[in-house]
């Protein structure tokens, strides 16, 4: 009778609700214990409390997952399972280091480091806690592009007090330094003050790692996923705000395009990491923990557009100069990652639909099933607008530069170099060959690049390339006399043509503030360099003539404030300032302004 009254109590709602709000913050206290830990340098006599409190501490969150399995008998998913099981086994490793018959029978766990798993597990448990956390949030106060402009900044904020931890970096690095390269990295720009490779700790380029991946999907992608991958649901006010997020046409759809989006980000980042392990000589990086976090950590900063590298020159570094299979792994990746999500799982579709077609030719059974459009005209005009940029940059920088930077290479290296060269200023900030010697042709066709950037809900940024085809063919038909937009046998909507007219309208008039700004406070610099790093950093790129270390404070809080909208875009600030307004029911009448 007790044991079924305790049993009864222990299953009551309210504390089911004081058990999940006291497992998370407890769970936030071990990860501030990691960041201590990690972050900060302490006397060797704080190793042993430093012990007993990861000892103590996942002694707490094992007891806390084990009373919600076996006190509420709640039966979680399989995936929910399966992440408690990852987190008893880094727990129970933490614990079984300090045996010295185990620890000599398992050598190969001094590889994770003294506390590695501790840290892991804590990890585990507070992504569990967090996502699986009801918090109740009354969402109709904000709308989507508010709470997506709130994630961006939140995430540099904290990766700025990340980056000044005393072990992230080999030396005392400012405010304004990290605050410049947490948003660089968030913003996935790769502009720096300061060398990452040599300025950073491996754990200072962790954060810059982690901080890339989430600027690159967008913490809501991640934030959403997790809480429908612990909660098996989401609430309707979430799929409406995700919608927009995803681009997604139904919000009966958004959770399967958010699955998607995490599984193609994981599939591809894995294939890059892997071909860029391999592209690799041993004498260049013998150490194999060093190989394989340059792999992973250009595998992310290639996908996520982010333009960061651990070498002091990026890919212009003599041993990676001339290593042209490392320059395609990259290049495809940043390619993959800036043509768009919704390309890539309108790609998928049409794939699909051909290989069921196809295998009613062998299945007479089976009967063909016709889809008329399944590569919709976004995906029309995003792939055939990126092919022709990448056409024409390729070729433009080629005789450019035939005789200048391409100089060094010979005909099968002037073409890779050429390639990834017209592909990189569309916002991947990656360079093979020394940009301060560019010739000003070049210069110019680079910024236009740059300023056009990837396509739409990609992780790249710029004005888009839906967005300059929307433009090309808005002139293109008021030359033929057409009153709309036409093209693929389709019309394109005045909503779209508005839009594109406003984001290139506010795109030149923040890159043209941020010049004449920079342009004021850093008298002693040429405009050529002033004009390439204002477009650099609105387009997210990261390129640069190298000037960006040099500048003074106002001039880099300038690209701080550029780099923030090119990421997030002015008009999704403005929507987020100004509200939407819901319906006009009234319509004044029409007259003409005199144009041209």
């Amino acid at each position: 009778m007790k044991f079924s009254g305790f049993r009864s109590w222990i299953q009551n709602e309210r504390f089911l609700r004081y058990l999940s709000t006291s497992s998370l913050l407890f769970s936030f206290l071990l990860v501030l214990l990691s960041l201590y830990d990690l972050g900060f340098r302490h006397p060797e006599n704080a190793e042993f409390w430093l012990n007993d409190f990861y000892r103590f501490g996942l002694a707490i969150a094992a007891v806390s997952i084990l009373v919600r399995y076996f006190g509420f008998q709640k039966l979680f998913q399989l995936k929910v399972r399966n992440l408690d099981v990852a987190f008893g086994i880094a727990a129970a490793i933490f614990y079984l280091r300090y045996d010295t018959a185990i620890n000599n029978l398992l050598p190969v766990l001094e590889l994770a480091g003294e506390r590695g798993f501790a840290h892991l597990a804590g990890l585990l448990f507070f992504i569990r806690e967090l996502a699986s956390y009801d918090f109740n949030l009354d969402r109709t106060l904000f709308n989507p592009a508010q709470l997506f402009i709130f994630s961006f900044l939140s995430m540099i904020f904290m990766g700025t007090g990340l980056l000044m931890l005393p072990t992230a970096s080999t030396e005392s690095i400012t405010l304004l330094d990290a605050l410049f390269t947490a948003t660089s990295a968030v913003c996935v720009t790769g502009l720096i003050v300061v060398d990452t490779g040599s300025y950073f700790t491996m754990f200072g380029q962790s954060i810059i790692l982690v901080l890339m991946q989430l600027g690159g999907l967008g913490i809501m992608t991640f934030a959403s996923y997790f809480s429908y991958f612990f909660r098996g649901k989401t609430s309707y006010e979430n799929q409406i705000m995700l919608k927009d997020v995803t681009n997604s046409e139904k919000i009966g759809e958004v959770i399967s395009v958010l699955k998607k989006i995490v599984f193609i980000t994981a599939i591809t980042e894995l294939i890059g990491f892997a071909l860029i392990f391999f592209s690799i000589k041993k004498d260049v990086i013998p150490e194999i923990g060093d190989k394989l976090f340059f792999s992973i950590f250009h595998a992310v900063s290639g996908f996520c557009n982010a333009g960061f590298s651990t070498l002091e020159n990026s890919l212009y570094e003599p041993a990676f100069r001339f290593n042209y299979p490392l320059h395609l792994t990259i290049a495809v990746l940043f390619i993959l990652g800036g043509i768009g999500f919704p390309i890539l799982l309108n790609l998928y579709k049409y794939v699909v639909y051909l290989v069921r077609n196809n295998i009613i030719k062998f299945n007479k059974k089976r009967r063909s099933i016709h889809s008329p459009w399944v590569i919709n005209l976004n995906t029309r005009i995003v792939i055939v607008t990126t092919g022709i940029l990448i056409i024409s940059g390729s070729l433009g920088f080629y005789f450019l530069e035939y005789n200048n930077t391409l100089a060094e290479h010979n005909w099968y290296g002037k073409m890779i170099t050429s390639f990834f060269s017209a592909t990189t200023p569309r916002t991947a900030g990656f360079n093979t060959v020394d940009t301060g010697a560019l010739n000003f042709s070049t210069i110019m066709l680079i910024i236009l690049l740059m300023w056009i950037g990837a396509s739409p809900v990609s992780t790249g940024g710029g004005i888009k390339t839906s967005t300059i085809a929307v433009a090309t063919l808005n002139f293109i038909s008021l030359a033929q006399g057409k009153n709309r937009i036409e093209v693929f046998k389709r019309e394109i909507s005045e909503a779209t043509n508005r839009r594109a007219f406003a984001i290139i309208s506010l795109s030149m008039l923040i890159i043209g503030l941020s010049i004449f700004l920079i342009a004021y406070f850093d008298r002693n610099m040429s405009l050529q360099s002033i004009t390439f790093e204002a477009f650099s950093a609105y387009g997210t790129v990261g390129l640069t003539t190298g000037i960006t270390a040099s500048l003074s404070a106002p001039s880099k809080l300038v690209l701080i404030f550029s780099m923030f909208i090119g990421r997030v875009s002015m008009l999704t600030i403005m929507i987020a300032i100004l509200r939407r307004v819901r319906h006009l029911n009234y319509r004044y009448p029409q007259d003409e302004i005199l144009i041209n």
